[in-house]
């Protein structure tokens, strides 16, 4: 009997950690804290708003757009100056007034990754079988002294990440990203908290980012998110560069 009864506690000590004992059980967890599957697809668009904090206290206003199915569009405010990054669905495009370019241009391909993803409404937990992508609960693992879900995800492109998710309320609270950047591979984290409720839908309003292993990461800390505000196409798509007197003639 006591043989028995040990072999079923180190049964439920591998079997079910933290509460969870595959991928699509965190998952579905994650989504049910969130706010659930119907609640998410209710909301058609997101503008997120707040500060960039980076190294050295540098500051700076961000404004980031999404609409359903996949567009995207982010702002970057700083010395009366706005850069914008989108994507429209088909195709990217930037303009970086600090470099003393006005007229947009086209994303270049590792900018066209980056924008990608963030264009995936959801998120690529959310239905990542039907997005190409893998997930795998691959352990537990401290995050500052506190144990946290692993889960292991490979994108459709072949980036990997690892998703740190807590096991009280299931939601990720560290991502580090394994990116390939001119033939190269780079590693980068995010840390998420502060999660708030949005029609229903709890997103994090505090993101903070950078290399893997670097003291000064970009903090964005979101002052308000409003959910289903209108956003029309033009918002995402590349402006026509208009013609110059030389053009004219």
């Amino acid at each position: 009997m006591r043989r028995l009864i040990l072999e079923l506690a180190l049964l439920c000590f591998w079997v079910i950690p933290g509460g969870a004992q595959t991928a699509d059980e965190i998952i579905a967890k994650y989504l049910k804290t969130i706010g659930g599957a119907e609640k998410i697809q209710a909301v058609n668009s997101l503008r997120r708003s707040g500060k960039f904090i980076g190294g050295g206290g540098f500051e700076a206003g961000v404004v980031q757009e999404n609409r359903r199915p996949g567009m995207v569009r982010r702002e970057f405010v700083m010395q009366g100056m706005t850069g914008i990054t989108a994507y429209d669905g088909k195709k990217g495009w930037k303009i970086q007034p600090w470099s003393g370019k006005k007229d947009p241009e086209s994303l270049g391909e590792e900018e066209m990754k980056v924008i990608l993803e963030d264009a995936d409404f959801d998120g690529p937990l959310v239905n990542y079988r039907a997005k190409g992508n893998k997930v795998e609960f691959v352990g537990m693992e401290p995050v500052e002294g506190t144990d946290a879900l692993k889960l292991k995800l490979t994108l459709a492109n072949g980036d990997i990440r690892y998703y740190y998710m807590d096991t009280d309320y299931f939601v990720p609270i560290k991502i580090e990203i394994k990116r390939m950047v001119r033939g190269a591979e780079r590693e980068y984290e995010t840390s998420l908290g502060d999660y708030k409720e949005v029609a229903g839908w709890y997103l994090p309003f505090s993101i903070e980012s950078g290399p893997k292993g670097d003291q000064e990461k970009g903090k964005i800390t979101y002052e308000k998110i409003e959910a289903n505000v209108p956003l029309d196409d033009n918002r995402f798509e590349k402006p026509a560069v208009p013609a110059s007197p030389e053009r004219g003639k």
